[in-house]
């Protein structure tokens, strides 16, 4: 059996911990900050724990993590 691709795209936006959760960082924080208030700013810092039915989608593109 040939062995499995990666999914780039998802590997460099998810990250799996020990316990096999899925981390993503959240949205809004690239760019255009200027107009957005410290508070915003500071909330984005945090990671989201994505669901499990999303998690278990995005673990099929990650098979070796």
């Amino acid at each position: 059996m040939p062995k499995l691709k990666t999914h780039k795209g998802t590997k460099a936006r998810v990250k799996v911990t020990g316990r096999g959760k899925v981390k993503a960082m959240r949205s809004g924080k690239r760019h255009l900050n200027y107009k957005k208030s410290g508070t915003t700013i500071r909330q984005g810092r945090t990671d989201l724990i994505i669901a499990e039915p999303e998690a278990k989608r995005i673990k099929k593109l990650l098979p070796y993590e």
